[in-house]
């Protein structure tokens, strides 16, 4: 939540600044795994002020795609600054997710960090 509210210098447009919470079972770089991943997305214009593209940076944990974790399927949900959303009800909303114990009492087996133009 505190990197989530920290307000950077963005466009002025709706979807500027925005995060997604997301996961799911893939399997994008070889055998499947349950990801799930923090992403704060940017929007960067070109020099006429127009869109060119996003940048998301990606805070992933992988987890091995055991039986509970591939049972819950796949999830996103996304939140954006200077909309008429309020951060803390998008939280709080996602906090109060049924699939949050069953991910609490698994492990990681890997933490990535990364960024992507999109």
């Amino acid at each position: 939540m505190r990197f989530g509210s920290h307000r950077f210098d963005t466009a002025d447009t709706p979807d500027a600044d925005g995060l997604l919470f997301q996961y799911g079972t893939h399997a994008f770089e070889g055998p499947p795994v349950f990801t799930l991943d923090l992403v704060r997305q940017f929007e960067i214009n070109d020099a006429s002020g127009e869109h060119d593209h996003y940048i998301q940076l990606h805070c992933e944990l992988r987890y091995e795609p055991v039986p509970r974790l591939r049972a819950l399927g796949h999830f996103e949900t996304w939140f954006f600054h200077d909309t008429d959303d309020e951060l803390d009800a998008w939280a709080d909303g996602l906090g109060r997710q049924e699939f949050w114990p069953i991910v609490r009492n698994s492990h990681p087996r890997e933490i990535r960090v990364h960024q992507e133009q999109v």
